[in-house]
């Protein structure tokens, strides 16, 4: 699949999502197409349909130079606020090791000594390569999204992602590095309800791998994520289709919240917004996150 090279108009967003601030997103798509991905729907402005996830990409040539001119405009006070790279897309997925962007961008965060806080969230080991930009920044951490500690299982869902085994390598790698991280566990998988011991060892390999904090989601299953979902589950045993049906239940999410509070403390591992997060509840997040600052 060859990438598509655009220019972009803007590149510095306001984020919509809790604890950031602002956005930015090199690309869009991201070929590692993961099935249960919210951000399918990032296309449509190029007249992509959620079934083609993962089989486009474009690439904002000038991000570097957007970035650069942005943040020379940016108001002292602003550039205070938390930025995060990327919402919709991975910084890190294979095509930037051609074109640098993130690299680039994160070079032009270094030159303006950004204050505030940048925030990278990736499932790639390529991240690797920017330890020193990211090590140069005032604040800067790493999360790296790890779903479970099966391969077998990644593969599945994540079909184009780095293993399983190689994040938590990367992020063993980064700790020694001296690069402050938290793993994302992101969609919460269903079957988690009813294996617990399977987020168990999750958590245990996260300890392992030198965490100490996770974010963490329940799975989106809104319409056009079910679209994907659909592909995915078709031939899989009755249960296993079953158990994507009971997560889209109240129920199913407190069951699944009970048995992350108990692994938590088990493991020694801390929340972050002391909840785990369900995608109808951004606003009111965002509304307590606003009165705490």
């Amino acid at each position: 699949m060859e990438p598509v090279e655009i220019e972009a108009k803007t590149l510095i967003q306001k984020s919509a999502t809790p604890s950031n601030d602002y956005v930015i997103n090199p690309y869009t798509g991201c070929v590692l197409g993961c099935s249960y991905c919210f951000a399918s729907f990032a296309g449509r402005q190029f007249g992509r349909s959620v079934k083609e996830w993962g089989d486009y990409l474009y690439v904002k040539k000038n991000a570097v130079d957007l970035a650069r001119k942005e943040l020379a405009r940016m108001p002292e006070h602003k550039r205070r606020g938390t930025m995060l790279l990327s919402s919709v897309t991975d910084p890190y997925q294979g095509h930037e090791t051609r074109y640098r962007l993130t690299r680039g961008i994160l070079r032009e965060l270094k030159s303006v000594e950004y204050p505030g806080l940048v925030r990278i969230l990736t499932k790639s080991p390529v991240v690797l390569r920017d330890i020193d930009l990211l090590a140069g920044l005032p604040r800067a951490e790493v999360g790296m999204t790890v779903t479970t500690a099966d391969d077998k299982v990644s593969r599945w869902l994540e079909v184009r992602a780095p293993l399983a085994s190689r994040r938590l390598r990367t992020l063993t790698e980064l700790r020694e590095a001296g690069i402050p991280t938290f793993a994302f566990v992101g969609p919460l998988l269903p079957h988690f309800a009813t294996r617990p011991e399977l987020l168990d060892h999750l958590f245990g390999q996260l300890v392992e791998a030198g965490v100490t904090e996770v974010f963490m989601e329940h799975i989106n299953l809104k319409r056009y994520i079910r679209e994907r979902m659909d592909q995915v589950l078709a031939g899989e045993p009755d249960e296993v289709g079953e158990a994507y049906v009971q997560a889209r239940t109240k129920e199913h999410r407190e069951r699944l919240d009970a048995i992350v509070a108990d692994l938590l403390a088990e493991h020694g591992l801390r929340l972050r917004f002391d909840e785990v997060v369900h995608h109808n509840d951004n606003d009111a997040l965002r509304q307590r996150l606003a009165g705490s600052a």
